[in-house]
């Protein structure tokens, strides 16, 4: 028999992935979306998911609903990824973001108690947590001591001593995972890495002049959510509950992140790129820098990501020949040589060559926000080639 699992938030980034991920491993996946969450016009985009993922419309601070979807499915696994998951925007929202992340978890953990008690729970809790609060070696691991500098933060520190209470109170299956900072071509637009590819394409393609940001010296731990939603479904299906710190182990300046994109584009970020200090937050947290070194040896978990490959997969970039192999648990999946070629003749001239799919292979466009395509466009092999010009 299949497993099940329900996944609350399926409609993010990480429920994307995770959707896909537990999808290929057989299971049967059940998704809850918040209605308010998903604008009007992406309702087609529902209806794709749909002819694979059971969804349905609730929310966390909905206890009834919660209750009568849980004690229905009675699922094996239980991913809580619903969350108001900005930082920034939890100083302007304060008492929405605490309600959603910690009362919200709270329903959802009686809810789990009372109907699917066999069965195990995974909470998705945030590096934001240590807030201001760093190790002697400039690491955050489990045993650091916590210390939130936002209402975001606040509200993940109380969901997560929540779960770790119901895992020794109620002897229940619950784990955590201290997540830090993990990003996709799914994450959304409001969040900084996405503000950046984006913004740096647009420059690049003659769309955009500027780009203007907040704190550039925040230095952050950046990993792809395909590793992460790996790590959580391995947490899961360890043999104890338990919680763990995911992170590349790694740190990068919002400026370093800016310059690596740019770079990649052929540009300078210096010419481009403005602070503006009302984008600032009220309580910053200078540096989150993870120690993943339980996770990696007791679950055998091994990114394939680093903040290079994540930036290009961001901006749809390959700067070398190669094979890829895409795979859309939505879609079909595809096989494909692309080719990309560049050639400095000196500082300020360089010649280029393009080609997709060289094979010639069926292929498909999506463009598409969030997990759910919208248009798509087919083609085969298409080159192109020219000369650029800096001035």
């Amino acid at each position: 028999m299949k497993k099940k699992a329900f996944i609350t938030g399926i409609n993010g980034q990480d429920g994307s992935y995770l959707s896909n991920l537990l999808l290929d491993k057989g299971y049967k996946v059940y998704g809850l979306v918040r209605r308010n969450s998903i604008n009007e016009h992406q309702t087609t985009r529902l209806d794709l998911l749909n002819s694979k993922v059971d969804l349905s419309y609730g929310d966390l601070l909905d206890e009834s609903s919660l209750e009568t979807k849980i004690r229905k499915i009675k699922p094996d696994e239980i991913y809580n990824l619903a969350a108001q998951s900005h930082v920034k925007v939890s100083f302007d929202i304060p008492q929405f973001t605490v309600k959603t992340n910690a009362i919200g978890v709270l329903n959802i953990l009686e809810a789990f108690r009372k109907f699917a008690p066999k069965g195990r729970f995974y909470q998705a809790s945030s590096s934001e947590m240590f807030g201001v609060s760093v190790d002697k070696d400039k690491f955050q691991r489990e045993t650091t001591e916590l210390a939130p500098n936002s209402p975001y933060g606040c509200s993940k520190v109380f969901s997560f001593y929540l779960t770790k209470f119901y895992r020794r109170a109620y002897k229940l299956f619950v784990a955590n995972g201290i997540l830090f900072n993990h990003e996709s071509p799914f994450r959304g637009t409001n969040f900084v890495t996405n503000k950046i590819v984006k913004g740096a394409v647009s420059i690049k393609l003659g769309l955009q002049k500027k780009l203007v940001l907040g704190n550039l010296d925040a230095y952050r731990d950046w990993g792809h959510s395909k590793d992460y939603v790996d790590a959580m479904h391995k947490i899961l299906n360890h043999k104890t509950p338990d919680d763990f710190v995911v992170a590349s182990g790694k740190t990068y300046s919002v400026r370093d992140f800016c310059n690596i994109t740019f770079n990649k584009l052929g540009l300078n970020y210096k010419d481009f790129v403005v602070q503006n200090k009302k984008y600032f937050r009220p309580g910053e947290v200078p540096f989150l820098k993870g120690d993943a070194r339980r996770a990696r040896k007791i679950l055998k978990w091994k990114p394939k990501h680093n903040i290079h490959s994540l930036i290009d997969d961001m901006n749809g970039m390959s700067s070398n020949i190669g094979v890829r192999k895409e795979i859309d648990g939505f879609t079909d999946d595809l096989t494909r040589i692309d080719l990309s070629l560049n050639y400095k003749i000196n500082e300020k001239i360089g010649i280029f060559l393009n080609c997709s799919n060289i094979t010639n292979q069926p292929d498909k466009s999506y463009r598409y926000q969030s997990l759910f395509p919208t248009d798509i466009e087919y083609y085969g092999f298409s080159a192109n080639t020219g000369f650029s010009i800096k001035y």
